[in-house]
């Protein structure tokens, strides 16, 4: 990351104002994430197997990842700005909710589909994020800008999961104590919304060409039947947009690929805390905690050298080397299965997980017309989850309740060696379409 470009974009008054946006609130991801974790798999009535694990996250994940095309097709529909202000007040309004049923000791079905919805707004915010992205820096900027904010909106959420621990310690870890943590992260998500509101209105789009979407300038509210036609459409659209764009339909494909083979070490990782690193579940939490902030130094260590690298290689030839990476660390590291080889492989994953994100995102800014980001971006992030909770469903159904599972752990080390060859031997076949 070149610190004089990085200057120059720190410069731009609206780039700061939509990165302070995306910090506030993924610093109060990381505060409600924390709390919510603590409450379902860390909780000492509550004993954590890789099957209820993996419900858990079919049932946060997979429902509302459905949502991601339908919220594209409203990104470029409505004005950006106005998304990133309201879907903070919704979420506060939607976390009080799940506060009043966690103090109630709920978490049946009514409180998962409280957390769903929380997270289900979500998608609507950091679409937005992403497709406004473009709106505030120039082209040949978006890497950097890229690296900068995404990751350490990354890093801040990590800080907002040590805040959360932190506030659990204070307030405890019953459930009143999870209920004050989620009052205090509904009041964090009304401050991203009032941040969000020091944009121009109109600054982030969308700005469609006329021949692009011409539904987006009929002035009249669509009734349903017509609404759900104009979101059909629209994917239908988005998908010909990406199919004549081979290196972005490649990288869609590639974050799929690792968010896979991330999502079954992510589930071992919560296994091997919750019932195999830790004698009783606060230590368990501990733990898991020491995991995931040194899985986001890798996010950062990511952020400072993938566009070193990038401007060396092509992305697409980084991202083999990190599948490769990858491979590597979780034989050396993985193996064992004891708490300080495991903890330098989240190390290396973290590094692996943020580097293919900036390059997917970034080829995607590149290639894809401003039009279709919203739709792309939104099936993107479905994408992003989707497969990490098929993942998560998929292993549950034969690691053990610790974790220690030598033969997966070696199935995706030879996935990600084999995923390293493939992908850079596809994307020498296709060329790159981008944006003037």
């Amino acid at each position: 990351m070149r610190a004089g470009e990085l200057r120059e974009i720190l410069r731009g008054r609206d780039f700061r104002r939509l990165y302070a946006t995306r910090l506030a609130s993924q610093l109060t991801d990381g505060v409600f994430q924390v709390a919510l974790a603590g409450y379902v798999f860390f909780s000492p009535e509550r004993q954590t197997t890789a099957g209820k694990a993996a419900a858990a996250f079919a049932v946060t994940l997979l429902p509302y990842s459905a949502l991601g095309p339908f919220a594209g097709v409203f990104i470029d529909r409505w004005r950006r700005r106005q998304i990133l202000v309201w879907t903070p007040v919704l979420r506060a309004v939607l976390v009080l909710f799940v506060a009043g049923l966690v103090a109630a000791g709920q978490d049946g079905a009514v409180f998962f589909l409280g957390v769903l919805v929380v997270l289900g707004v979500n998608r609507f915010f950091l679409a937005s994020l992403s497709a406004a992205l473009p709106h505030v820096v120039r082209r040949d900027q978006l890497v950097t800008a890229n690296a900068f904010s995404v990751t350490s909106g990354t890093v801040i959420a990590f800080v907002g999961g040590g805040i959360g621990y932190l506030l659990r310690l204070l307030f405890g870890s019953g459930n009143h104590g999870t209920a004050l943590i989620l009052v205090a992260a509904a009041g964090l998500f009304l401050l991203a919304g009032a941040i969000a509101t020091r944009l121009p209105k109109r600054l982030l789009g969308p700005h469609p060409s006329e021949d692009a979407v011409p539904a987006l300038a009929k002035p009249d509210a669509p009734r349903l039947v017509e609404a759900l036609r104009t979101v059909l459409d629209g994917l239908v659209d988005g998908g010909r947009h990406i199919a004549r764009r081979p290196q972005a339909a490649l990288a869609l494909a590639a974050i799929s690929f690792h968010r896979f083979l991330y999502g079954i070490v992510l589930i071992m990782t919560l296994l091997l805390c919750r019932n195999h690193f830790a004698d009783d579940p606060d230590e368990g939490l501990q733990m898991f905690a020491v995991m995931l902030g040194v899985s986001g130094a890798g996010f950062f260590a990511a952020a400072l050298i993938t566009p070193l690298v990038v401007r060396r290689i092509s992305k697409q030839a980084w991202v083999a080397w990190l599948f490769g990476a990858a491979a590597v660390s979780l034989l050396v590291l993985g193996m064992p299965f004891t708490k300080a080889p495991w903890a330098a492989a989240a190390f290396a994953l973290g590094v692996v997980s943020q580097g293919v994100k900036l390059c997917v995102d970034t080829t995607l800014q590149e290639t894809i017309d401003d039009a279709y980001r919203g739709r792309v971006f939104a099936v993107y992030d479905m994408l992003f989850n989707a497969v990490f909770a098929a993942a998560a469903a998929v292993a549950a159904t034969w690691l053990p309740w610790d974790g220690r599972a030598a033969l997966t752990l070696l199935v995706v080390i030879a996935a990600y060696a084999a995923g390293a060859l493939v992908y850079r031997s596809a994307a020498a076949r296709r060329p790159a379409h981008v944006l003037g």
